[in-house]
């Protein structure tokens, strides 16, 4: 039945590309009118700012903020701070169809010019298109996109994203995640941007502040310590402050200052005893007061458990309905439990946030979107993610000229790729809404894309049985295997091992052919119990729109990968810092009614005693070898590192020389890492900076990478972010484990 969905899905995609043609001359047409339309708002504009002076652009998004605030009722003010409700959640409201149907909004105001604020979920791509009789691009997973290590490459997926979002009549994203891998069976992994703190901020910083400059309001979730989807709505997550800040929080610090959001969504679980979008210290001591955060905090939906507490604790959104923000709210005000100023303090957020990110000045104009022009930023960021992992005996890349027969083997290799499941989930085309966890195969076919790169060659698929795929694959110059493993949010993954007897499949193919690929299309880390028995790995990620294209690139050498991983792939499920899942003890409080009662508590906690020592941090202090160590990847070509210098006094600049050894024109990433003092109690080393060169065949070229001086801090509850006099070791090369240039000097 799968097979056969994917074969409509195929049709609707070859559908879509015969019609590119008429796409672009609608899209000439949709953007005259668009200019037309643009033309006149600003007219319209000129003339409203003499009445309400907030719509002069010139002013800053706080002088407009305040100004319409004088303006706002009780009522209004408090329409800002809540949701109406979204489709297949709750009771439908009587202004439901104001909605665009995406995850929820909050309501305009007319009378002052404020737009309805329209929200989507769009993790890796506008969520919820099919609804609306729309087409989206996926994009390859966050996590495979931080694999890239690529600012530019973040920058186009945020603009990506932000421009489907106003064709489709969206002007907020819910995407933005960057909780840390502690957790590598975190259903939500694939939504994420890795294990540490300086690659993931940095990422989806860049992310942000290009979907941002396309007029939608840009968020960073899940705030904070959102770990595990087991019991998320019940777990207590316990960490101290110090560990807290070195890792988790300094991901979204980074975010935020990279990326300047106007949204921040915090999360389900508790943290140190408080829900954390009831959490004083999260929300206002550190985000608010610490960060200076100027945006609005909006909850995650459903995570709102009390008025009075959450509101002073600094939640200013509550979503998708009003169950504590609505008619509760205007009571505690009116009962004096809610002072006037928390009210206006939310608003104004809000308000700040509509001019900040463009919501008035530039007015949703709904649009054809650019579907050839999604596909090739699709496959662009995933040629730039494909991590090769191993590459024995040089079988990859293939030369599409000289392989006579090749088996493509492994579920729906035929026809699609897969992709991540809950609300991140993008709708393929011409098919409807997906269920909220289903298994959901994009139709981008790996046997075609292969077979069109050896046109030569006798290309065939063997399908998934182990045994009838291995005797496919005997014949055969090369097979390769195409493995997944799904994941989505509300659940998490049993272990890290490929599910439906794959590695058995794996197994049997590498016995009947020595030259077997196994390509891996992954959310998070898996086990390769044979790993040995085969010549060739690349890590895929979920690959979006077009990745079957992407991967052939890469297979046969039009592309020269130069992905690098962004976690660590343990050798077991036992070498974890919580080798057991921390899961709800039997009659835990449900979803449901956690969201009825205002007294709601965490009933289970997860110890999170490892700290700081996140990702490779942990492998490396507890000296545990791994199966690929953060920051890894293969090129098709090689790279020498040399000349390492180190600036002087407060200039914490690293300078090296990057030469491609090779015959491949490659790319590589360049990483550096420091060693802190001893004194400083910390793992033996942390990422803090790299760069990324394109090189010839021989090219050299120097690259200096300056050091942000809190990367070589530690964080003292007492008195902050602080530097450790002592002997500092930097480190260069090409992953967390070959690092070739090291040098030591003191910083005072």
């Amino acid at each position: 039945m799968m097979g056969g969905q994917n074969n409509d899905w195929m049709v609707a995609s070859r559908m879509s590309k015969s019609l590119s043609l008429s796409l672009v001359v609608a899209l000439a047409v949709a953007g005259s009118s668009s200019l037309r339309a643009q033309h006149r708002h600003h007219n319209q504009i000129a003339a409203q700012t003499k009445n309400q002076p907030w719509m002069n652009a010139s002013l800053s998004p706080d002088e407009r903020a305040d100004m319409v605030l004088k303006q706002l009722t009780l009522d209004e003010k408090i329409d800002l701070l809540h949701g109406n409700g979204m489709p297949g959640w709750g009771t439908p409201r009587p202004n439901a169809y104001l909605g665009n149907g995406g995850a929820g909004f909050t309501l305009s105001i007319p009378r002052l010019s404020i737009p309805f604020i329209q929200m989507s979920d769009a993790a890796y791509g506008v969520r919820m298109s099919a609804d609306n009789g729309r087409y989206s691009t996926a994009l390859p997973s966050n996590l495979g996109s931080a694999a890239s290590w690529d600012l530019q490459a973040a920058c186009d997926y945020g603009a990506l994203i932000g421009r489907e979002l106003r064709a489709q009549g969206y002007n907020m994203t819910l995407g933005g995640g960057v909780n840390l891998t502690r957790e590598p069976r975190n259903g939500r992994t694939f939504e994420y941007m890795g294990e540490d703190p300086v690659l993931a901020g940095t990422m989806v910083g860049n992310r942000i502040k290009c979907e941002q400059a396309q007029h939608v309001i840009g968020d960073i979730k899940h705030y904070a310590m959102n770990d595990q989807e087991s019991g998320r709505n019940e777990v207590d997550s316990i960490i101290n402050r110090r560990a807290m800040r070195e890792s988790d929080l300094l991901a979204f610090e980074i975010g935020l200052k990279v990326g300047d959001p106007s949204a921040v969504m915090c999360s389900y679980n508790a943290v140190n005893g408080d829900y954390a979008c009831e959490n004083k210290y999260l929300l206002s001591d550190v985000l608010k007061n610490d960060w200076k955060f100027k945006g609005f905090v909006l909850s995650d939906w459903g995570g709102t458990h009390s008025t009075v507490k959450a509101s002073a604790a600094g939640l200013d959104n509550e979503e998708p309905e009003d169950l504590f923000y609505g008619p509760k709210l205007k009571e505690a005000v009116q009962a004096g439990k809610v002072p006037m100023s928390e009210i206006d303090d939310h608003a104004r957020r809000v308000l700040r946030g509509e001019f900040a990110a463009g919501l008035v000045d530039f007015p949703i104009q709904k649009s054809v979107v650019d579907v050839e022009g999604g596909l090739k930023t699709a496959r662009s960021i995933e040629e730039s993610s494909i991590v090769l992992l191993k590459n024995e005996q040089n079988v990859l890349p293939i030369d599409g000229a000289k392989v006579h027969s090749i088996a493509v083997l492994g579920l729906n290799a035929d026809t699609g790729m897969i992709s991540g499941g809950g609300s991140a989930q993008v709708d393929p085309p011409g098919r409807p809404s997906a269920p909220w966890q289903s298994h959901v195969w994009f139709p981008t076919s790996p046997l075609k894309a292969i077979a069109a790169k050896a046109p030569g060659a006798t290309v065939r698929y063997g399908g998934s049985e182990p045994a009838a795929a291995a005797e496919a694959a005997k014949g055969a110059d090369v097979a390769i295997v195409f493995a997944y493993q799904w994941e989505s949010e509300g659940m998490d993954l049993p272990d890290l091992s490929l599910p439906d007897n794959q590695d058995a499949l794996i197994e049997q193919v590498a016995a009947a052919n020595p030259h077997t690929i196994v390509v891996l299309e992954t959310g998070t880390a898996v086990t390769m119990p044979w790993l040995d028995k085969v010549s060739g790995v690349a890590e895929a990620w979920y690959a979006g729109s077009d990745g079957a294209n992407a991967v052939a690139n890469v297979l046969f050498g039009k592309v020269n990968p130069s992905g690098k991983l962004p976690m660590t792939f343990p050798r077991s499920v036992a070498d974890l810092p919580h080798p057991h899942l921390v899961t709800p003890p039997p009659g835990a409080t449900g979803t449901e009614a956690v969201q009825k009662t205002g007294e709601a508590k965490p009933t289970f906690s997860v110890h999170y005693d490892e700290g700081v020592k996140v990702g490779y941090k942990w492998y490396d202090a507890e000296h545990k070898p791994v199966l690929f160590p953060f920051g890894y990847g293969l090129s098709y070509t090689s790279y020498r590192y040399s000349g390492l210098k180190l600036g002087e006094g407060s200039d914490h600049s690293v300078t090296f020389t990057v030469t491609n050894t090779g015959e491949r024109p490659g790319t590589e990433i360049a990483e550096v890492y420091a060693g802190l003092p001893a004194a400083a109690e910390e793992p033996p080393k942390r990422l803090v900076g790299w760069a990324s060169v394109a090189l010839k065949p021989g090219e050299s070229r120097e690259m200096t990478v300056t050091v942000d001086p809190k990367y070589l801090s530690i964080y003292n509850e007492q008195k902050g972010w602080t530097l450790v006099p002592g002997q500092y070791t930097f480190l260069v090369g090409g992953s967390s484990q070959d690092l070739p240039l090291k040098q030591e000097t003191t910083l005072n």
